[in-house]
């Protein structure tokens, strides 16, 4: 969303959203046979390029796989590939840097009404994308939004499937243009009983259309979130969970500064004992110097006091002397 919300409120929504997508088949985006989603990734990975964009939702899938799904409204499919690409190298780059192996990738295009057909693959030699596009100008937005319209309007919960397809419906094709049926969407979403799932549902809706959607609707949609009890529950749950991050964070840190400052007293004694036990050998080499040189001159417990060494090890080196 362009200007549209804060990135301290995306988190909260992106953790919403991880909530709702939690679990959740594909089936809805006639995707079947792909592995259950298992959770919302984030979306930001390095790069060292100036332009450095996000991905729009990266997940992680049951089979440990990642989805990387993306919304387009034209038919640039060759400069779109290229940006999977790069994403790609980007999260296999990242992953790799953290668990040292690759892991599989796999991309979702999700194509607004705009587009009525799309191409899948990215042909370049020894290099190939190949990603799968659903057509949401094929799903019928009209039918879909009455259907869910009656069902809350009757109060009757919704289902999974059907609260993806209300994420989904102002990309598909519906009598109404695409920022209407935005806040058509919305404003049902707000009717539903149940908060939990109306933040959810905005939620989706808001990254769905991220690309699309009127910056000063977006602000408004972001003053009334602010208002919402759920939000503030995720605030107050988002904030706890980095109050304790950070604590873990300085906890870490005092523990490593501690066992530095152990193993620098450490290396230091280490040092110390070394000196010492050089500086006594040395000594001890001196005043075995000195004794053999008194040997023919002073007996052998003269000898002994005057060098530190013991009456025995002087006798020694008498008899050393004398073979």
């Amino acid at each position: 969303m362009p200007g549209g919300i804060s990135h301290h409120a995306k988190d909260i929504l992106f953790k919403s959203l991880s909530a709702l997508y939690q679990n959740q088949a594909l089936d809805v985006y006639g995707l079947h046979g792909l592995p259950r989603i298992k959770a919302l990734l984030p979306n930001e990975f390095p790069s060292v390029r100036a332009d450095e964009r996000r991905a729009d939702t990266v997940f992680l899938l049951e089979d440990d796989s990642i989805l990387l799904l993306e919304y387009e409204s034209n038919e640039r499919f060759l400069d779109n590939h290229l940006k999977y690409l790069d994403y790609a190298c980007r999260i296999l780059h990242t992953y790799y840097q953290q668990e040292k192996r690759i892991r599989p990738i796999r991309i979702v295009v999700i194509y607004t009404s705009d587009v009525t057909s799309a191409r899948e693959q990215l042909d370049a030699g020894d290099v190939f994308l190949s990603s799968k596009a659903v057509l949401l100008g094929e799903f019928n937005g009209d039918a879909i939004f009455h259907a869910i319209e009656e069902k809350v309007h009757n109060g009757e919960p919704l289902t999974p499937e059907e609260t993806m397809k209300l994420i989904l419906v102002p990309l598909m094709h519906t009598r109404f243009d695409r920022q209407t049926m935005i806040e058509k969407t919305i404003e049902l979403a707000k009717a539903i009983g149940d908060e939990p799932k109306q933040l959810h549902i905005i939620a989706g809706v808001l990254t769905a259309t991220d690309k699309f959607i009127d910056r000063s609707y977006a602000e408004k949609v972001k003053e009334w979130i602010k208002m919402n009890k759920v939000f503030r529950l995720l605030v107050e749950e988002l904030e706890q969970e980095r109050e304790e991050m950070l604590k873990k964070v300085m906890q870490e840190k005092e523990q490593a500064v501690q066992r530095a400052i152990q193993e620098k007293e450490q290396a230091v004694q280490q040092v110390l004992q070394e000196k010492e036990q050089a500086i006594k050998q040395t000594e001890k080499r001196k005043a075995i110097e000195i004794a053999k040189n008194l040997l023919d001159i002073l007996p052998i417990h003269e000898i002994a006091k005057r060098t530190g060494l013991t009456v025995a090890e002087v006798a020694d080196l008498a008899k050393e002397m004398d073979k």
